[in-house]
């Protein structure tokens, strides 16, 4: 009777862990999800923000920010730096994303004149921050010098956005130091997110400089060169309606659209440039010891 009663005991309680262990997965998991859910609603909400112009939400048709950003894995705990914001198409989407539990920074180039584009980019986000505080307030400013930039303390980021920017940075001849600056400001583990003009393959750098449209593998060299890990590639923000061989090169398309009337149409039923989307991840963190991110 005592080895029954003992063999019962044993298979309940054997039963009994194997159930703690099977749910213990799926509470964290449950946990994730929620927290997922929680910031799609939240990112949705930001990006039908009404302090958001009629203009820009137009664009995200061509720019898709929700499954950009998702692609690069942001979430709204995180320190996150956009470097050179221009006009604030994503900063007012970025920042007020950010400012309740996480950190958005600002890095735009010091203007060395009153006048000019940094000028007026340093103008118009500072005055953002200024005129919008329930929506920027909490947004930080950097400025930095291009020929030696410094983005903030080392490893002080979880993650490093550009946009569109990569051919400025090789038209002025800083790509290499802005990409090593991305490397030094980020965490181990860091993401770097770059989406830019893509050239067609095989087109050579040097030829097409002028015409805003870069190669994918010349962007991946600058990162692997600087240190990351290419981590995927994402054709999000592909377009190919775009044949890259335009009288204004990539301005011809909208929204620029230099050549004004003349073919406006034309332009207009193409849209927007086709453009790479790029995720690179600092490499250092061993996943299986770091401690586990907050969920998005």
């Amino acid at each position: 009777m005592r080895k029954t009663t003992m063999a019962a005991l044993l298979c309940g309680a054997f039963a009994l862990q194997s159930a703690f262990a099977l749910d213990a997965p799926q509470k964290p998991a449950a946990a994730h999800a929620a927290a997922n859910a929680s910031f799609e609603h939240k990112l949705d909400t930001v990006l039908a923000g009404d302090w958001r112009s009629e203009k820009n939400k137009a664009r995200d048709q061509y720019r898709h920010p929700k499954q950009t950003l998702e692609f690069f894995g942001v979430n709204d705990h995180q320190t996150l730096i956009e470097i050179y914001p221009g006009g604030g198409w994503y900063a007012e989407i970025l920042a007020p994303l950010l400012k309740d539990h996480g950190h958005y920074i600002a890095a735009i180039l010091k203007p060395k004149q009153p006048t000019g584009e940094a000028a007026d980019d340093a103008k118009g986000i500072h005055g953002k921050v200024k005129t919008d505080p329930e929506h920027f307030g909490a947004a930080k400013i950097v400025e930095f010098d291009s020929k030696a930039p410094v983005l903030g303390p080392p490893a002080s980021a979880d993650v490093v956005l550009t946009f569109r920017n990569v051919h400025n940075m090789t038209d002025e001849g800083s790509a290499g130091p802005m990409f090593k600056a991305f490397f030094e400001v980020l965490k181990p583990g860091g993401t770097l997110g770059v989406v830019d003009h893509r050239a067609k393959a095989g087109a050579d750098p040097e030829k097409i400089k002028d015409t805003g449209y870069l190669p994918e593998d010349y962007v991946i060299k600058l990162a692997t060169d600087a240190g990351f890990k290419l981590e995927a590639k994402s054709e999000i923000n592909a377009n190919p309606k775009d044949t890259k061989d335009y009288p204004k090169g990539v301005w011809t398309l909208p929204p620029t659209l230099t050549l004004k009337d003349q073919d406006r149409e034309k332009y207009l039923a193409i849209g927007e440039s086709d453009r790479m989307t790029l995720k690179f991840v600092k490499p250092g963190n061993d996943k299986i010891f770091a401690p586990e991110a907050k969920p998005r």
